[in-house]
């Protein structure tokens, strides 16, 4: 593990390889699973407030799950997640070609909102989880579905931490992914 001001890191978001491969997993990650997406308190707000954004890239019985149950709902955990298709797909989906994608990120890339998506869902393979202690755990999620990802990441040699740029920027900021190559930079000097 390694640790950047109280943010522990697992090895294997700076070791293991990973880019998503769309075409061959087809969304998978939106539609399996035993919840939603998780959401973070400051982001239920937004979600409220810009739902009506996406709403209409969304399927009928995505629009039905959230009209029935709420834009976002506590899971068996007692954590905030997306709601489900009848404890199946997110019901912030839509399917183009058979590829199961994110009206929420498809009504960003049309300017109709300014929330991309969830910030886990931006970060998957990573997992947040924030700790009593004021501690922050980033660990590195390994999903069958994801093989193909990991397959293309490693053709690529592309780690986890720099596919995922964008999104640790917007979690962490660009001040901190700074200092998270740097950290990936010792670690590369270290195994040598």
């Amino acid at each position: 593990m390694i640790q950047i001001d109280n943010v522990i890191f697992s090895l294997n978001v700076f070791e293991k390889h990973f880019c998503c491969d769309i075409p061959k997993c087809k969304g998978e990650c939106c539609v399996s699973g035993d919840s939603g997406a998780p959401v973070e308190e400051e982001e239920m707000a937004i979600m409220e407030r810009e739902y009506t954004s996406w709403k209409p890239y969304m399927t009928s019985q995505g629009i039905a799950a959230v009209e029935a149950q709420a834009v976002v709902v506590k899971d068996s955990d007692g954590e905030w997640t997306t709601p489900l298709i009848n404890k199946g797909e997110c019901a912030y989906t839509y399917i183009d070609k058979g590829v199961t994608l994110c009206a929420i990120e498809k009504a960003y890339a049309e300017g109709k909102t300014t929330f991309r998506k969830p910030v886990s869902c931006h970060l998957y393979p990573i997992r947040i989880k924030n700790f009593s202690t004021g501690l922050v755990g980033v660990n590195y999620d390994v999903w069958d579905i994801c093989k193909p990802a990991r397959l293309l990441g490693s053709s690529l040699g592309l780690p986890v931490y720099k596919f995922l740029k964008e999104p640790l920027i917007r979690r962490f900021g660009e001040e901190f992914y700074e200092k998270i190559e740097n950290a990936a930079k010792m670690l590369d000097t270290e195994s040598e």
